[in-house]
């Protein structure tokens, strides 16, 4: 079993009016639990982007921003555990639906502690 982040940047959701986010969160939300119920759900949500990130060093010592490379890291994920790439590619193309926008999908690497 292999694990897979499932997400997309916020901006991806723009042309998604007002009043149709309601509507596409309640779908959304009806894939996790199909996705929780097929127990291949290990963990999601969306990123705060009302609290900025910080950087943690190695002492322990917090410091306002974060990598350039990850500075506008936004958006809603999810962590799937499935069998095979291919379907992980099929849950992302439901989520994609349901969110009305394209899913970037990722392939974590083996953990032979997990």
């Amino acid at each position: 079993m292999n694990h897979y982040l499932i997400s997309f940047p916020s901006s991806a959701m723009n042309h998604v009016s007002e009043e149709d986010i309601p509507s596409v969160g309640e779908s959304a939300r009806a894939v996790i639990r199909e996705a929780k119920a097929a127990g291949v759900y290990v963990f999601g949500g969306g990123i705060d982007e009302a609290i900025p990130p910080v950087m943690v060093t190695g002492e322990g010592k917090s410091l306002p921003g974060t990598y350039l490379e990850t500075e506008r890291f936004n958006g809603g994920f999810c962590v799937l555990k499935v069998s095979t790439r291919e379907e992980a590619e099929r849950w992302a193309a439901r989520i994609a639906a349901a969110c009305r926008c394209a899913q970037e999908l990722r392939q974590f690497m083996f953990d032979p502690e997990s």
